[in-house]
């Protein structure tokens, strides 16, 4: 049985992701690092594809959006922390600019998931105005 995000290329890419950083953090930085930035870059990748799921699962499209929203603002993370990496000679600039390719893989279908999301709450919002318009130039006439 495959559940609804299993569909989804920005799921499976942002959890290819996680398993990716999850082996880098614990087998390549130093010991102290593991449970440091280690571990914040680690819940950061994790929250990528964790909020998509959630927000698949939510009811409300703003509920969703929101979600997404979270899972975007955790991928930009996680490219910080792995900056960071970088600078302090954890990972390889080569290392690095791959994971980089690999978040704006990930960022693409992730924009275009909110855009969608984003414009139906909008298409919702502006429909019920519109009927609101309706009612008030209907009682005032």
């Amino acid at each position: 049985m495959s559940l609804p995000h299993h569909n989804l290329v920005v799921w499976r890419r942002s959890d290819d992701l996680f398993i990716e950083v999850h082996q880098l953090t614990l087998q390549r930085f130093p010991a102290h690092e593991r449970f440091e930035l280690g571990s914040q870059i680690r819940r950061a990748a994790w929250s990528v594809p964790s909020n998509i799921v959630e927000g698949i699962a939510r009811r409300s499209r703003r509920d969703t959006f929101r979600f997404f929203d979270i899972s975007s603002a955790s991928l930009r993370e996680v490219g910080y922390g792995l900056h960071a990496a970088r600078r302090l000679g954890y990972i390889r600039a080569d290392e690095l600019s791959a994971f980089e390719e690999k978040m704006r893989m990930i960022t693409a279908p992730l924009n275009g998931l909110m855009n969608r999301y984003r414009l139906r709450s909008a298409l919702t919002s502006m429909a019920c105005l519109v009927s609101l318009f309706g009612v008030v130039v209907a009682v005032l006439t």
